[in-house]
């Protein structure tokens, strides 16, 4: 779960999330409610860009400069946000546009030779469903490397040499999940990374209906405040893609954000210039988040929430993610031949 989280969550308490395109939310929220004009819309550094439906909304969010790094909390580089509402119902065509979509926008991104080799890395927990994101996904992926290695005829024109792995965590292997990662490609040495992890909204109805792409690598269990190193080209020598889905909330983000709308919604209703609407203005909102975690900390302390449905919506997702990564990285296949060659 994301790059430097912790680091970033001192700095924009009440924001907690994984997600690039919920501080930019967070960002304009802010600049509407102090009613500040300025000179770049997204703020300096920051572009963004929209597209889709109702059904496939895609945001882009992409980091240009230094300032953008410190306003949004991430390294520069590309963020893709896919906003799928319906994504938890069991309907196959929704499934196959999502699959398609995913596979589109890593498209755009990747940067490959036709043999060159990809590693899929699953992180996560698979004995906790919120956390086997990453290890599900590698289940359904179609792995080549083998082939084109000990059966190179019978494999089809446009099968890309794909490997996986799961690593596991600290807590199962005794061994750094970066450490792993690192000594397997130092010996396979791929030509990119692309790491899978569950990640943290502050928004529920975000929660298993979004997924992020980002070529700025991943720190993993950061989302639940248990950042581990980094997994980035800087630390493995590789180009590295992250993709991720929110899987839980924080519950003083959560209900930091609910109070936020009830301001809000007191302010619209309330005469400006009062006494009572300069209160609500003035609210820190530092200082609220540090008082809702304190009222909180009797009653769980870090709290983090995750929908009753989880172990179910998890396959589906897993499956999501992992199509659009094999379609995205072998040509002229189709729903057909991955599903008969995962039989």
């Amino acid at each position: 779960m994301e790059y430097l989280f912790e680091d970033f969550i001192e700095q924009y308490k009440g924001a907690r999330t994984d997600l690039a395109l919920e501080v930019h939310e967070k960002n304009q929220e802010s600049i509407k409610r102090a009613g500040t004009a300025t000179t770049y819309p997204y703020g300096e550094g920051v572009e963004v860009t929209e597209d889709g439906n109702e059904d496939i909304h895609v945001t882009r969010v992409k980091i240009t400069m230094p300032a953008g790094e410190e306003s949004i909390g991430k390294p520069m580089g590309n963020y893709i946000t896919l906003d799928v509402p319906r994504l938890k119902e069991n309907d196959r065509d929704l499934y196959e546009t999502t699959c398609r979509s995913v596979a589109f926008e890593l498209q755009q991104i990747l940067n490959l030779k036709e043999d060159d080799t990809v590693l899929v890395v699953g992180l996560g927990n698979w004995n906790i469903t919120p956390d086997a994101l990453g290890p599900k996904v590698s289940s359904y992926l179609m792995v080549t490397r083998h082939l084109h290695e000990y059966l190179p005829q019978q494999v089809d024109d446009g099968v890309r040499p794909v490997c996986s792995i799961a690593p596991g965590v600290l807590g199962l292997t005794g061994i750094e999940t970066s450490d792993i990662v690192k000594g397997v490609v130092d010996e396979i040495q791929p030509a990119l990374v692309i790491a899978i992890d569950a990640l943290a909204s502050r928004k529920m109805n975000r929660v298993n209906t979004t997924i992020q792409i980002a070529d700025t690598g991943i720190s993993p269990g950061s989302g639940v405040g248990n950042r581990r190193t980094e997994l980035s080209e800087k630390t493995l020598g590789v180009p590295v893609i992250a993709i991720g889905v929110p899987t839980v909330v924080d519950a003083a983000t959560m209900a930091n954000d609910t109070i936020e709308l009830v301001i809000d919604s007191l302010m619209t209703h309330s005469s400006e210039g009062t006494d009572f609407y300069k209160m609500l203005k003035e609210v820190d909102q530092h200082d609220k988040y540090d008082m809702i975690r304190e009222v909180l900390e009797p009653y769980g302390g870090n709290l983090i929430v995750t929908p009753k449905e989880m172990d179910e919506v998890i396959e589906r997702v897993s499956k999501v993610v992992a199509n659009g990564i094999n379609l995205a990285l072998h040509k002229n296949i189709g729903f057909n031949d991955i599903d008969r060659y995962l039989q």
